[in-house]
Parts: structure tokens; sequence; C-alpha cells
């Protein structure tokens, strides 16, 4: 089902770089990013925070067996940029329901990372009905709890470090490295996703973390959901070896009592681009045990 209309391809957006074609998808917070490709068997990607370069690798190895989309949330990537008053994980998590909506979507497999994570489990909870599995890498489902956990996001949420980052791009710089999305990506393929993430998307950005932290309301509707109609779907966790320091896995676990739990070794906080081959066995394998 052909959804949306077509974005131009931007200068720095390399067919070598991302081979597929991009459409924008309307929502009631501005025009959304998706990018729709393979065939078989439905898993939608979240991330909400960079955009959907993080996801490129893990896309070349799946969509030969599964159809695989990606969705930019407002104001990154290629989506419309929004006000600052608009950036919420909640508007995200809009943004997720629509492209499950408009392009009707059902017996989908829902990937999340990062704060993708509530922002999946938001739509989840708005259309449970949709979502046959779920799958969390590196991410988190609940509200926030903790000095650690909460101190890092009122940090990286705050004005201070939206506006620094925003002059200096320290974020996307720190991010596209090999601790980061890059340890297997060229020079080139760094510079594409940091033009991903210009000014506007960096204080986004920044603007998602500091949601996170407050949230609640986003937090008790997916609490809800995952004690009720959520709560008997399928989950696989996939995790880096060396990014767990809050132990969300373990959370994991005591939500979810039978979820697969896997690690990606020598992995850290974006395993689908420090090993996107074996993250997609994973996902294959643990699709076919679900009866996918």
């Amino acid at each position: 089902m052909t959804t949306g209309t077509s974005i131009d391809r931007p200068d720095w957006l390399t067919e070598t770089a991302w081979p597929w074609h991009t459409r924008a998808v309307p929502t009631a917070g501005g025009r959304v990013a998706i990018t729709d490709v393979g065939r078989g068997p439905v898993m939608l990607l979240v991330h909400t925070g960079a955009w959907s370069f993080v996801w490129r690798d893990l896309l070349s190895a799946l969509s030969p067996t599964f159809r695989c989309i990606t969705i930019d949330a407002p104001g990154c990537g290629l989506s419309d940029r929004v006000p600052g008053d608009r950036v919420s994980l909640q508007a995200s998590a809009d943004a997720v329901t629509a492209v499950l909506e408009q392009l009707d979507l059902t017996d989908v497999t829902l990937v999340a990372h990062d704060l993708g994570g509530p922002a999946a489990l938001a739509a989840a909870a708005a259309g449970p009905d949709r979502i046959a599995a779920l799958v969390a890498v590196n991410c988190f489902g609940w509200r926030p709890t903790g000095m650690a956990f909460r101190g890092m996001l009122a940090v990286m949420g705050s004005a201070p470090l939206r506006a620094s980052d925003a002059a200096l791009g320290w974020l996307p710089r720190a991010t596209s490295g090999r601790f980061g999305v890059g340890r297997h990506w060229t020079k080139a393929d760094r510079a594409v996703f940091r033009a991903g993430i210009d000014r506007s998307a960096r204080r986004c950005w920044h603007r998602y973390f500091a949601d996170a932290h407050r949230a609640d309301g986003l937090y008790r509707k997916i609490d809800a959901a995952l004690a009720g109609p959520l709560s008997d779907r399928p989950m696989l966790t996939v995790f880096g070896e060396h990014n767990d320091p809050l132990r969300f896995q373990p959370h994991w676990r005591r939500l979810f009592p039978q979820a697969r739990q896997e690690v990606v070794p020598g992995g850290n906080h974006f395993p689908m681009c420090d090993d996107p081959h074996l993250v997609a066995a994973l996902l294959r394998g643990w699709h076919r045990t679900i009866g996918g």
C-alpha cells in the first residue's frame, strides 16, 4: 500500500549511503519521513532522537525477508521541523500511530531503540491489535526512577546543553564515532549521519530527553498496556554487552518473564550498528520461534 508523498533526496544523502526511497506521511504534528523496504512480515523500527540512518545496516540485512519500515520522529532526520513546544514523546508516539494507521499495518513486530522505547510502546498502547510482538533494543519503556537515570535525562534535556549542542553539534559528533553508530562506517557515512541532525534537530533531540524525564501521563498509558493487552506479546530484548548500566534487561525480564534476551558481544548503545548481521540473525531466528 503506497501512502504519502515523495521526499526529494537532499544533496548530502547519496544513494550509496541510503539506497532507498523515502516518503512523507502527514500527521497532526507535520509530515514524518518513512522508509518502507522489503517484503514479508512487517517490522516497524522506531528510534527517537537521531534519525533512521541508525537502522541503515539492519535494513540491508533484514529487508530480503521482512518488510522493514523506519520513521524519523517529528523534528528529526527528513521529517518536518517543528516548534520546540511540539516536541514530546507523545508527539513521536502519535507519529508512529499515524504510520500504523495510514499504512494499515497489522501483525507488526515493533522494534524500538533508545527513546523510541516509550514512543513505540505508547503507540502500541493506542492500537494493541496491530502489534504482534515487541523487540527492545537498548531501550526502556517505563517511568525513569533513581538518581542516575533521572539525572542523566535532566542533564541531557537541560537548556544549557541544548543550546551548546545546537551551536557546536557535539552530540551527533560523539554519537557518530566508533563507540556509537559508526564502528563500521566510513568517514562519509558518519558525515551523512551528522547532516541529518541539523541545528533544529539537535534542539529537538535534547527536548526529547527532557520530555522523557517528565512524561508521567505517557508512562501510565504504557504501564496499563503492558499489564493488559500487550502482556501476552512475545518479547525479545537485544542489548550491547557494554551498555546496560541501568539494568534495563532485568527490568524487561520482570515485565515479560518469558522474554528471550540476547547480548551482542562487544556491543555498545547501538548494537544494530555494532553487529547488524548478528542482530538480524537474532531477529530472524526469534521470529521463526514465535510462529512468524
